[in-house]
C-alpha cells in the first residue's frame, strides 16, 4: 500500500524507498505521525516524497474533523475517537489537546495547548482556562497520546484530570471528560472512575474541627465572590503576559483552598501543586512555607497512607470569609 502511494512520485524508486521508511517507523501510524524533519532524516532534504505524506496526512485529518463540525460532540463519538488516535495516536512525544465546546457541544476550537518529552507531559491548568474564557466555551474535552503505545492512565493523570475538572466547575467550565489515545487503543478516564473517587466522600472531606465556618450565612457570598476573583486573576494574567509579573503565588493557592473548602472538596498535596502551575519542588517549598506560618495545615488521607490533603487553617478561614463576603478584590 505504501509502495503504490509514493509511486505517485517516484515510481521508479517506490518499492525501496516504502522499504526505507517502514524500517525506520515501524507502522503506517507512525510514519503519517512524523514531523517533515523526521521524514527528511530518512528520504533526504527536500524529498517530494515527504511532503506528499505530510500533505495526505493533513488532508485525510481535515476531512475527518469536518465531519465534526457543526453538530454536538459526545467523548463516545467513534468518529471522534477515530480522528484523535488517527491525529495522536502514534506521536512521538506527549502532547495535550484541549476541545473547546459551545454550550450545546458544538466544536469552537480543536488546539493543541502543550507538548512533553516522552513520559512526561506537565499540565498547566491556567493555560487550558485562560483558553477556554477566551473563547467562552462551555465545555472542554482533554486529550493526550502515550507514546509508549499503552493507553492505561497513571495515578498521575488521574489526579490532574479530577483536579482540573474540579477547577472547571469553579469556573462554569466542564470538563466532559479527559480521553488517552495510544496505538492500542484509548481510555477514558472520567468515565472509567468509580463515582467515590470523582467526588468527595465523608470520610475525605475537608472539616474545620474547631468551627464550620461554611455554615455563616456569608459562606455563600464569599464563595460567589472568590470564585469571581478567580476568573478575573484567570484574564489578568492574559493581559498581563509575563507569569513572573504578575506573582503571588501564594494567594493564588490560598484562593483556589477557599474555594474547594467551601464545596466541602479535598486538595492533596499533588493535586495543589498541579493546579498552581509552578514547578513541583517549587510549589512544594512554597507549600511548606505557608504550613509552617500556620497558614496550613497536612491532613492524612485515612483511605490513603501515601496521600496528604491540605486544609486551610481555621483562623485563615475565617478571615478570607470576613474578606470575600466584603467584595471583589
Amino acid at each position: 500500500m505504501l509502495a503504490d502511494l509514493v509511486a505517485v512520485i517516484d515510481p521508479q524508486h517506490c518499492e525501496s524507498l516504502a522499504e526505507r521508511l517502514l524500517a525506520e517507523h515501524r507502522t503506517l501510524g507512525r510514519l503519517f505521525a512524523q514531523s517533515p524533519e523526521a521524514l527528511a532524516r530518512t528520504l533526504g532534504k527536500d524529498s517530494p516524497v515527504g511532503d506528499m505524506i505530510v500533505a495526505a496526512r493533513c488532508a485525510t485529518l481535515e476531512a475527518m474533523r469536518e465531519e465534526l463540525s457543526g453538530r454536538g460532540i459526545d467523548p463516545d463519538n467513534p468518529k471522534l475517537l477515530r480522528y484523535l488516535r488517527a491525529s495522536m495516536g502514534a506521536l512521538p512525544d506527549e502532547a495535550l489537546r484541549v476541545l473547546f465546546l459551545d454550550p450545546s457541544h458544538r466544536l469552537i476550537a480543536d488546539e493543541q495547548l502543550q507538548r512533553g518529552t516522552l513520559g512526561h507531559l506537565a499540565v498547566y491548568p491556567r493555560t487550558i482556562f485562560r483558553r477556554a474564557i477566551e473563547l467562552d466555551a462551555a465545555a472542554i474535552i482533554l486529550v493526550h497520546n502515550h507514546p509508549s503505545g499503552d493507553p492505561a492512565p497513571s495515578r498521575y493523570d488521574i489526579e490532574a484530570t479530577e483536579r482540573l475538572a474540579t477547577i472547571g466547575q469553579a469556573l462554569d467550565v466542564e470538563v466532559l471528560e479527559h480521553i488517552v489515545v495510544a496505538l492500542r487503543g484509548h481510555r477514558m478516564i472520567l468515565r472509567g472512575r468509580p463515582a467515590s473517587g470523582r467526588t468527595s466522600s465523608p470520610g475525605t472531606a475537608l472539616r474545620d474541627r474547631n468551627a464550620d465556618w461554611r455554615n455563616s450565612p456569608d459562606a455563600e457570598l464569599a464563595l460567589a465572590n472568590a470564585q469571581r476573583i478567580w476568573r478575573r486573576r484567570l484574564l489578568r494574567r492574559q493581559l498581563i503576559g509575563a507569569e513572573g509579573l504578575f506573582g503571588e503565588p501564594a494567594w493564588d493557592m490560598l484562593i483556589d483552598l477557599f474555594i474547594h473548602e467551601a464545596a466541602a472538596k479535598s486538595v492533596s498535596t499533588s493535586s495543589l501543586c498541579i493546579a498552581s502551575g509552578l514547578p513541583r519542588t517549587t510549589a512544594l517549598r512554597l507549600l511548606q512555607r505557608l504550613c509552617d506560618e500556620g497558614l496550613l495545615a497536612r491532613e492524612p488521607d485515612r483511605h490513603d497512607g501515601r496521600r496528604n490533603f491540605i486544609r486551610l487553617a481555621p483562623d485563615l478561614a475565617h478571615r478570607l470569609l470576613a474578606y470575600f463576603a466584603a467584595g471583589d478584590e
